[in-house]
Parts: structure tokens; C-alpha cells; sequence
């Protein structure tokens, strides 16, 4: 199990470096001297209900796209600024999250905190019986202007949000305030469900997408997923790992990831922490492919703990992993 900080730093020391895996790969505009990132989104009060061998378990517990994201990262290494509805005051659950990285955005109560009440069915089927979004209204694009243009941010991630015309209002102010800012956006089924072209478009409209292979099929049908040139696509498909979409050539085969088999406890936000660790991968190591390996590992050890719990804990012994 992972556990230091230095050790989720060194996760990359797994991958084998002499591969044509980890050539160099560079997204257009990043600047490699630094490794910072900006993720924009929500940070939610969650209910998870699991159900194993006929029964369900059911855990409070805090989650979120953007949180999820944002704290993988900063295991594998990354600066994270994170821009979230920040309840005041703050509950004691999220005061690690607090501690851990730079966490931005408007004051609400903790009344304002957005919801999430999931149902994990095994076998990689989940459903969102419930969302309340709380907050999230109050985030607005104009807020960043000064950040961004002040700040360098390698990679600007915008999670999943109530709709998806308000990702694109977001991708589209990074993208007027700071025109070689690289961006990353993912999606999630219920957005699709309700406007598939705007999701599409959002696609097309960032350097990075991710999703799951579930989405994936929502979106394409039995059509290939096809980047654009200097564009790349995660697609997570559950215990068989990831798929990197690296060439915009329609012949093109991606590289697939494999996972670690682990235990599963709860697979709540494995394709974020997957899109967190590849994002900081991205930064760090610089080729996609090993990004992703990174980030295969971060989703696996997630899912063995319920919750975010994994990004909490310190100071485990590497000899028990």
C-alpha cells in the first residue's frame, strides 16, 4: 500500500524508463521547469452504498471529481490549486485536504456543500441515484482571471461539473485569458445522458479528455476514438486498466495499460484519481504512456480503501507493498 509522500513521488521509479513507452511526449505549451496544477470543480459530501455477496455497506464520506483528482496529484508529486466552493468553517474532515494543497474559491456554510449519493453494483457498474450541487453555482470563470494570468499552471483541469455548457464557459475563459494554457477536462455519464454534442465538443475543445470505456461507448457507439493532432485521450475500462489515445491517424492503435489486481473495496472516484496521478504523470515524467502507468497504479490502491482515504495516509513501511 502506498503511504509517504516521498514514496507516491517515486512511484514512477516502477515503470521501466528504458521504453519506447517513456520517450518524450510534450503537450503544446507545457513548461517543464515547474510542476503545477489547477483543478476546477467541486468537493462533495458523499454517500457510497456498496453492494458485496448479497449485502450492502453503506459510508459517509467526502468525494468529489475535482477532490479526487486533485489529491492524487499531489501524491505523485504535483503543486495543486485547487478552485472549489470552500465551506467555512471548516469541518475537520476536510482539514487534511486543506493541508495538502492550495484550496481556493468562494465561502459557503457547510449547508452549501454539494452531495453525492452513489450505489456501486460490482463488476465496474455504479449508478448516481442522487446529486444535489449545492454551491457550485457560485464558481465562476471571471474569478480565476487573475490567478491565471499571474500564475503558471502546467496543466489546467476542469472535473466534472452539474452541466457541461458550464465546463466549456470555463475552458473557454482559460483559454481567452491565456492562450497556450494546456488544459484537461472529463465528463461523466449522466452529462452525456443529458447533452452529448456539448460533451463532444468539450472534447474537442481541451488537450486531454478522460473518461470511462462505459462513456466512451455512450459517446462513439462502435466508432473508434479518434484524438486530435497533439490532442490525447484517456479511456478507463475498469479491472482491465486504460487506454491511451495517442495519434490522431484513424489507424491508429492505442496503448493499453494493464491494472494491478487488487482488492476492491471502493471503486468511487478510481477514474479520477486515475485522471489526478496521469495528469501530475504528465508534469513530471513527460511521456503519456508512463503518465498513465502512474496513474493505473494511483487508481488501483485508491479502490483497496474507502473513500480518499489512501491520499491521507503517511509514513506506511515500503517493505509491506
Amino acid at each position: 500500500m502506498f503511504g509517504s509522500r516521498l514514496y507516491w513521488t517515486n512511484t514512477v521509479a516502477i515503470l521501466d524508463r528504458s521504453s519506447t513507452f517513456c520517450q518524450p511526449y510534450v503537450l503544446s505549451g507545457t513548461d517543464l521547469s515547474m510542476s503545477t496544477i489547477l483543478v476546477i470543480g467541486c468537493v462533495s459530501f458523499d454517500t457510497v452504498h456498496l453492494d458485496q455477496s448479497g449485502s450492502r455497506q453503506s459510508h459517509n464520506t467526502i468525494g468529489g471529481a475535482a477532490l479526487y483528482t486533485a489529491l492524487a496529484a499531489v501524491r505523485v508529486g504535483a503543486e495543486v490549486t485547487l478552485y472549489a466552493p470552500k465551506p467555512s468553517p471548516l469541518p475537520e474532515s476536510l482539514a487534511g485536504v486543506d493541508a495538502m494543497l492550495n484550496w481556493i474559491g468562494p465561502q459557503i456554510t457547510v449547508d452549501e456543500m454539494p452531495t453525492l449519493e452513489i450505489v456501486h453494483h460490482g463488476n465496474d457498474r455504479a449508478t448516481l441515484v442522487g446529486a444535489s450541487w449545492g454551491a457550485e453555482s457560485s464558481l465562476t470563470p471571471d474569478d480565476l482571471k487573475t490567478l491565471v494570468t499571474d500564475t503558471h499552471f502546467d496543466i489546467a483541469h476542469v472535473a466534472a461539473l452539474s452541466t457541461t455548457p458550464n465546463q466549456l464557459n470555463f475552458v473557454r475563459s482559460l483559454q481567452g485569458v491565456k492562450h497556450n494554457q494546456v488544459i484537461s477536462a472529463g465528463t461523466y455519464a449522466r452529462a452525456i445522458e443529458a447533452d452529448a454534442p456539448a460533451v463532444k465538443e468539450l472534447i474537442g475543445s481541451v488537450d486531454a479528455f478522460f473518461m470511462n470505456s462505459n462513456e466512451a461507448r455512450m459517446l462513439y457507439g462502435e466508432e473508434k476514438v479518434v484524438p486530435n493532432e497533439y490532442q490525447l485521450i484517456f479511456v478507463t475500462d475498469g479491472a482491465r486498466g486504460a487506454d491511451v489515445y495517442l495519434s490522431h491517424e484513424p489507424e491508429a492503435v492505442p496503448q493499453h495499460i494493464a491494472a494491478e489486481e487488487v482488492k476492491v473495496v471502493d471503486p468511487t472516484g478510481a477514474g479520477d484519481s486515475f485522471c489526478g496521478g496521469t495528469l501530475a504523470g504528465l508534469t513530471l515524467y513527460v511521456s503519456p504512456v508512463a503518465a498513465a502507468q502512474v496513474g493505473t497504479l494511483v487508481a488501483s490502491k485508491s479502490i483497496e480503501y474507502v473513500g480518499p482515504e489512501i491520499f491521507f495516509i503517511e509514513d506506511q513501511d515500503e517493505s509491506d507493498l
